[in-house]
């Protein structure tokens, strides 16, 4: 959107100028000296905007640091997923399989795991209620791509240069928030048509542990396999999120490290400034409005992001795919040990959805599009391999028990060496506060 410093305004090459492009899709052109009548300019600026505003309204207040109005996000993935087939509420049937499963996986699980029931209920959802249950978590994910959003607009209009300029710069921070909303929007609708249980993707995505299924999508899913029936394939992810919601609600720190991971590796995402100022200068010439929004949006998906990851990113990534991989191969390697005294015929699903993670698929894309995280825990079977070594060599408890703290959990080098990790595990060496804490807590006790 730069024009060339040493031409007025007016005599800027019409292709050469995409202000002057972009104001005569309102009718507003330079006078016969080449300026533009600046009341005017401002007056028809502030009514288009006016109308956006009021459009967009329409959704629920907007956030005034960032532009983003997160109920049109919303409203667009409930759209999504909407258009994606029928999505009729779980009949009352449906909700008693459900429940009626995680009893059955539970009962199994208290013999198989030192982690507690959940206090909560289960639940059956439709893929609305789990946009509805999950989108709190995935708007705290893409705040810190807001955040950059921001910074990168701001550098873009600061190198602009142009009347009208300051008066276009809440339409430009709006056309590209709203894109963004677009597409997280679209991202959160259609991983709702895949998803099996509310962290069926390994990340804790509700407001607090719940065993929650999607019955619809479990059959369609049981629909595709052969030889296993229906209720075995519910009972069979009754144990997988039952146990991942229990491991998530008895270790505190877990869930909150796994977002934070995601969170500190989208602070230094890349804003592709050039794509973004494209898609905002075609977004400006069509006038604004919600649908454009949605389109553009679906436009800009995977143009967003730079593709450069820094140093310190990959070294999140690695974190974060190696807890991944521990929290998912714990679930393989406990549900799998629960099948072959329980469920015989269960490890043809257990190698099912290993095929199923390791293509990636809608959720995957969604992380990319969100937080421009390409996403895949590669290492899922050593983990699974580890945890039920761990359990040979010294039992059930001292497997769940190195979730009590971050530091008795494997490294990326213990997958390397999981007999090794499975005879010694880690030790944790207790720092100066900790000692501090340790001598208050024995004089508390009379010691």
């Amino acid at each position: 959107m730069a024009n060339d410093p040493d031409l007025p305004a007016g005599d800027q090459p019409p292709e050469e100028n995409p202000l002057a492009q972009f104001l005569a899709q309102f009718g507003i052109t330079p006078g016969p000296d080449g300026e533009f009548d600046m009341a005017a300019l401002t007056q028809r600026l502030q009514g288009v905007m006016a109308q956006f505003q009021t459009q967009m309204a329409g959704f629920g207040p907007t956030d005034a640091n960032s532009g983003m109005n997160w109920t049109f996000t919303k409203d667009i993935a409930r759209r999504v997923t909407a258009s994606l087939g029928a999505d009729q509420t779980p009949s009352a049937a449906q909700a008693g399989q459900v429940r009626d499963a995680v009893g059955l996986a539970d009962l199994w699980l208290d013999e198989a795991i030192s982690f507690p029931r959940l206090s909560a209920p289960a639940v059956a959802w439709s893929r609305a209620d789990w946009v509805e249950g999950t989108f709190e978590t995935w708007r705290k994910l893409g705040n810190p791509i807001v955040t950059s959003l921001s910074a990168a607009m701001g550098a873009l209009m600061s190198r602009e240069a142009g009347p009208g300029e300051e008066f276009m710069k809440p339409m430009v921070r709006a056309a590209a928030s709203g894109m963004f909303a677009a597409q997280v929007g679209q991202s959160v609708g259609r991983l709702s048509a895949e998803v099996l249980s509310v962290s069926d993707i390994g990340l804790p995505l509700g407001t607090h542990p719940q065993v929650a299924l999607l019955p619809s999508n479990i059959e369609a899913f049981g629909a595709e396999l052969e030889s296993v029936t229906p209720s075995d394939v519910l009972l069979f992810l009754a144990l997988r999120e039952s146990a991942r919601q229990r491991l998530f609600a008895a270790v505190g720190w877990l869930g909150p490290q796994l977002h934070a991971l995601v969170e500190h590796y989208a602070r230094d995402i890349t804003i592709d400034t050039s794509a973004l100022e494209q898609a905002i200068e075609q977004q400006l010439s069509a006038a604004m409005s919600a649908d454009d929004l949605e389109r553009a949006g679906q436009a800009l998906a995977g143009k967003l992001f730079e593709p450069a990851v820094t140093p310190e990113q990959a070294e999140v990534l690695e974190r974060l795919e190696t807890l991944l991989a521990l929290v998912e191969g714990w679930v393989d390697e406990v549900v799998g040990h629960t099948m072959t005294r329980w469920m015989p015929n269960g490890q043809a699903l257990t190698e099912i959805v290993r095929r199923r993670r390791a293509a990636g698929g809608p959720a995957e894309s969604a992380l990319k599009s969100l937080v421009g995280l390409e996403l895949r825990p590669r290492r899922t079977r050593d983990a699974a391999n580890l945890w039920a070594a761990v359990r040979a060599t010294r039992g059930a408890e001292a497997r769940d028990a190195a979730w009590h703290h971050p530091d008795l959990i494997p490294t990326s080098a213990d997958l390397d060496d999981p007999l090794g990790y499975a005879e010694h595990g880690h030790q944790v060496v207790p720092d100066e506060l900790d000692a501090e804490l340790q001598k208050l807590l024995d004089q508390e006790g009379g010691q």
